[in-house]
């Protein structure tokens, strides 16, 4: 992967993401593509089909309520969080959906475009344990239409999150 300095898209340095993956000098790749409002696609599978990469490659950054605080779990486009499993991970007795006006507050970013990075709050995170898998994964970068391509661990490391099974399939 190469450092976003040398990348083409650098004008898309200025998200938060971004910004916080070049403080902590972690390589990553961007991918901006058109987000087609009209699309029956969901955020997650837009993006993969749009960048060309596998959809288990590609997460989607869901926000939880675990015992009345906000967190975050990272799972696969083509799977679902499970929320017991979630609740598991953080040491809580349940989670549900957050209210996107709650998610949108918290992270600065608008739903469709959450990244797990570079938040206003940080809150919180599970990255789901299939991403270990992969030498890259590609997370929002923090607007609807912009990807970013990174190694699993670093994702961890810049969000101090932890790893778990928290992805269903269907």
């Amino acid at each position: 992967m190469s450092k976003q300095g040398k990348s083409p898209h650098a004008e898309h340095a200025s998200t938060p993401a971004v910004a916080a993956l070049l403080k902590a000098n972690i390589e990553h790749t961007l991918h901006a593509y058109a987000h087609d409002l009209d699309s029956e696609l969901s955020y997650g599978l837009e993006a993969a089909q749009a960048i060309g990469i596998e959809p288990a490659k590609v997460f989607k950054t869901l926000c939880v309520v675990a015992d009345g605080a906000l967190a975050m779990g990272v799972v696969p486009v083509d799977a679902m969080l499970d929320l017991k499993s979630i609740a598991h991970a953080l040491g809580a007795k349940k989670a549900q959906m957050a209210d996107p006006a709650d998610a949108e507050r918290a992270t600065g970013y608008v739903v469709g475009g959450i990244s797990p990075i570079g938040g206003r709050k940080r809150l919180p995170l599970v990255l789901d344990s299939s991403a270990i898998a992969f030498e890259a994964i590609y997370v929002s970068g923090g607007r609807r239409g912009f990807d970013i391509g990174m190694a699993p661990a670093d994702l961890v490391a810049i969000t101090s999150g932890s790893v778990a099974s928290i992805a269903k399939r269907g």
